[in-house]
């Protein structure tokens, strides 16, 4: 008889597949080396591990690792594989194609939280937002005798909630400046052929050099800021009776020092706050579309909450660069896993859904009947199915089941053990 794979097995094996892409990626690839003293996959393994096991230290993570888990490592060969850069350079590779094949795995299985709006199916969207940690033990202080908080830049798909590493910005020796280090990054990626779209918040905006990035496919979302010099130019029609445009009250082209944009003017229908939104998108795109996608660009809050408050992820592991970058990887693609078989257990009975997404439902009704007394009403694409943060129920499944060598089948049934009936509380809005 067969023996059941476990949990810990199941996640090995996507390293392997992981691996034979990234080997296929180049020719000849230079990080490729043979390490006997710890292989790559073991590294791999052994950082996704430190991550979902939310460890205070990595000499409490070798603790653990050799007390439960039964295996022993010096702590001279982990600690000085962190900093390897050929290692860095291997981890860039294999967290791009981990990426895809969850992609393709979510896809596969009906995932995708912006089929409603089918003009972004060219598209790559992104929500991408800065996020920084308290700075390592060890960081020198700067010249003025301070440190600072270490991070960098990540970006959350919005069509199935998968995080990637984008840059890092510092490692706490240096005042953060986000923006110039993420223009640096997207001016790198320009071979790509795909449309890309990134939702920022208001510190992203350059005219200038959004217009150059649209010859490259680069597009931005973003909010306009107050004190924002621009021109109007000319109003755009759109069909206002299209429930995707509810709220706008306006859509238009500006312009600054020749540069031009596009602008929406959208009234939140429940609160009646009015909204304004920047764009480099053609002006094809619904204006209601530009502003929903902006509200969902919180969502990679909710991520940030989860690598931090779940996964315990809220120190640097070194004030080295080849370590930071390779934590943050490692914290994006621990996060991408939970993501994974989160959507995986809800998929499997469409019945049924997740406890959260019904306290979601059950919050926007109660919305619903406190507007229409006031003559108002939520916004129906907020009714729409959405990325929410990882239940901390499905991580500590996670962590209970690493440890205990739970397989993966009975894994997958705890988790959908969780699911409750799908109540119909929302009315036609």
């Amino acid at each position: 008889m067969l023996k059941e794979p476990t949990l810990s097995e199941y996640i090995h094996q996507h390293c392997h597949e992981s691996m034979e892409r990234a080997l296929l990626v180049e020719r000849h690839p230079l990080w490729v080396r043979s390490c006997p003293g710890l292989n790559d996959i073991d590294f791999i393994q052994l950082g996704l591990l430190r991550c979902i096991s939310a460890v205070d230290s990595g000499r409490h993570f070798l603790q653990i690792n050799a007390e439960i888990y039964g295996q022993s490592l010096p702590h001279s060969t982990y600690f000085k594989s962190l900093k390897s850069h050929r290692r860095t350079n291997m981890l860039e590779v294999f967290e791009q194609q981990s990426y895809q094949l969850h992609c393709e795995s979510l896809l596969s299985q009906g995932v995708d939280y912006l089929k409603e709006f089918p003009e972004l199916d060219e598209y790559t969207v992104e929500a991408a937002d800065g996020h920084f940690i308290s700075h390592a033990c060890h960081t020198e202080k700067n010249i003025h005798g301070k440190v600072y908080a270490a991070g960098g830049i990540y970006a959350l798909n919005l069509r199935n909630g998968l995080l990637r590493f984008l840059c890092l910005v510092t490692n706490g020796t240096q005042r953060h400046q986000e923006i110039p280090v993420l223009r640096d990054y997207i001016e790198k990626q320009n071979n790509s052929p795909q449309k890309h779209l990134y939702i920022y918040d208001k510190a992203v905006t350059d005219y200038a050099w959004w217009d150059q990035q649209k010859g490259q496919a680069n597009y931005m979302v973003s909010m306009l800021k107050e004190n924002s010099v621009a021109t109007f130019v000319e109003s755009l029609s759109f069909d206002s009776l299209n429930v995707i445009n509810t709220g706008v009250e306006t859509y238009s082209v500006y312009e600054n020092k020749g540069i031009k944009f596009s602008i929406v003017d959208y009234r939140d229908p429940e609160t009646g706050k009015l909204h304004r939104f920047v764009t480099t998108l053609p002006v094809t795109i619904n204006p209601g579309t530009i502003a929903i996608l902006y509200f969902k660009r919180w969502t990679i809050e909710k991520t940030f909450n989860n690598t931090k408050s779940n996964l315990k992820e809220t120190k640097a592991w070194s004030s080295n660069g080849n370590s930071l970058k390779n934590q943050m990887r490692l914290t994006a693609m621990s996060y991408n896993l939970m993501r994974v078989f989160e959507e995986a257990s809800k998929i499997q009975q469409p019945e049924l859904i997740h406890p959260s997404d019904k306290k979601y439902i059950e919050a926007l009704e109660k919305r619903q009947q406190l507007a229409q007394k006031r003559g108002c009403f939520v916004n129906p694409l907020f009714f729409l199915p959405r990325i929410a943060r990882i239940s901390s129920s499905t991580i500590r499944a996670v962590q209970n089941a690493i440890i205990t060598g739970m397989s993966w089948r009975c894994f997958m049934h705890s988790l959908m053990a969780r699911l409750v009936p799908r109540i119909q509380l929302i009315r036609e809005h």
